[in-house]
């Protein structure tokens, strides 16, 4: 889903995260054309798959809400940090494979697991989670 917003006013990045989250809205990119980076931060922080600003301001007219925190990410096997850090390379399970001597269906055993870990199957969402939480740098 695309939400587009003429602008996101300080603290108005929480209440669109809110507001999604009772419409059950998953998967969503938020367009707009002005925000703070601290708005664009709490969206992505809240669930938002993508939120792109035409132009950012720079100073904030009043305090903006606090985003909140990111749940601690799960413990992941050196194996699966490997075979993570080439899905982030955009790799496919058939070359990840090769670079780690396994078989394409071994890495699809290996993403399954990480997948339960995190909570989602979307490969997208497990290395922007992963960059998020400091898992990837």
């Amino acid at each position: 889903m695309c939400v587009v917003v003429t602008e996101l006013a300080d603290g108005d990045g929480s209440t669109l995260v809110q507001s999604l989250r009772r419409r059950g809205a998953q998967r969503v990119v938020v367009l707009t054309r002005r925000a703070s980076r601290i708005e664009l931060g709490v969206l992505l922080q809240g669930g938002v798959r993508g939120a792109v600003a035409s132009s950012t301001a720079a100073t904030l007219a009043r305090t903006p809400a606090a985003a909140p925190p990111m749940p601690p990410l799960p413990e992941l096997t050196n194996r699966e940090l490997s075979v993570l850090r080439l899905v982030a390379q955009g790799r496919s399970n058939r070359l990840i494979g090769e670079d780690l001597g396994l078989s394409a269906l071994t890495v699809k055993s290996h993403l399954a697991r990480i997948s339960r870990k995190f909570g989602t199957g979307d490969r997208a969402h497990l290395v922007a989670m992963s960059y998020r939480g400091g898992l990837l740098d």
